[in-house]
């Protein structure tokens, strides 16, 4: 076995992974309190006022990186998915069903912030925009993942389901992310381009890409966490989770 394949497979024992991730956990904690909270003061204190918008326009910092957010663990869960159902990997089963109630959040606040932001801007708390709609079916994608896998007792079989689910919704993510270029709507273009100049004030940019690092560091923190809970519950009858079980009730 070649050294990238060895460790691949080293990566995927649910126990290696299990102490692993116990070591990266305060490390992402810390950077993504750390990152969140200098974003927030950038956003909040330092940013200037929209010349439209007024302070308004400030809730972007907390709706924009969840929104990103919302499609990127959506396309977490339905990579593992398709690992899981392909290779019947067992770690990325348990990475793919741990990540669906964290995108379920971050879409919901997504959905929130935007409707926060659309009352005074727009007028009204919703409307059934392209992008707004697209973005609810996102969220629906994730409570029917989260609600099959909960509906069927084997919790193996119950993943492979809904990891299906999961990869039938990836047609969801192109719609979300072109809608606003696809259909006339009321949500505004992007403004942060990955490739040429973005259509922000600099000074209103960094904070929202300190804002988008903290809330992929909170993501990658909050999924090591479910993911060794679940771990220690689908291997409860292995001899590893025994000694961490031992352990845990010998720790003060």
């Amino acid at each position: 076995m070649n050294p990238l394949a060895l460790w691949f497979h080293k990566m995927g024992s649910p126990p290696t992974f299990y102490r692993l991730a116990g070591r990266f956990l305060p490390w992402l904690w810390g950077i993504a309190l750390i990152s969140g909270a200098v974003g927030l003061y950038g956003g909040l204190v330092l940013a200037p006022s929209d010349y439209q918008q007024g302070d308004a326009f400030r809730i972007i910092f907390i709706h924009v990186p969840t929104a990103w957010m919302s499609l990127f663990v959506y396309a977490f869960m339905a990579v593992n998915g398709f690992i899981a159902l392909v290779w019947r990997i067992k770690l990325s089963e348990t990475l793919a069903m741990a990540s669906a109630p964290i995108g379920a959040a971050f879409t919901a606040i997504c959905l929130a912030t935007g409707s926060i932001w659309g009352r005074p801007m727009w007028g009204t708390w919703w409307t059934w925009d392209a992008r707004l709609t697209s973005e609810l079916v996102l969220l629906f994608l994730y409570l029917g993942v989260i609600g099959l896998y909960h509906a069927i007792e084997d919790r193996r079989q119950a993943a492979r389901a809904a990891a299906f689910l999961a990869l039938v919704g990836v047609v969801n993510l192109p719609i979300v992310h072109f809608s606003v270029n696809w259909w006339n709507t009321l949500h505004q273009g992007s403004t942060v381009k990955l490739f040429g100049p973005s259509l922000i004030d600099p000074r209103m940019l960094w904070p929202l890409l300190t804002m988008a690092v903290a809330t992929k560091f909170s993501f990658a923190a909050s999924l090591l966490s479910r993911a060794r809970v679940d771990l220690l519950e689908l291997e409860a009858g292995k001899d590893w989770a025994r000694e961490v079980a031992l352990a845990e009730e010998r720790t003060p």
